[in-house]
């Protein structure tokens, strides 16, 4: 007779996705905003004559929006769970 074991359950407060290709997507994502929004920002400058302007607008909104939203997404993923039993929600 064979015993079959419970299913695992997963450990309280681990992070959801600890694997490092989790983290190059970060990277990609964090390279791709900031490409993308500086080539905007450049776009910008060139259609409406400012020199630098959008351009750095550009840089600072890319880089710190995706930087934002990295950490958020990592802070979450490492919180730990409390012991108390209450599931809280936390944002995404």
């Amino acid at each position: 007779m064979v015993k079959e074991s419970p299913p695992q359950q997963p450990k309280v407060g681990a992070p959801a996705d600890t694997s490092p290709w989790a983290l190059a997507g970060l990277g990609m994502q964090f390279f791709v905003a900031l490409i993308a929004f500086v080539y905007a920002g450049n776009w910008a400058d060139k259609r409406m004559g400012t020199s630098p302007v959008f351009l750095l607008l550009g840089v600072f909104f890319g880089g710190g929006g995706t930087f934002f939203l990295s950490y958020r997404r990592l802070i979450v993923r490492t919180t730990p769970v409390p012991k108390s039993g209450r599931t809280e929600t936390l944002p995404p």
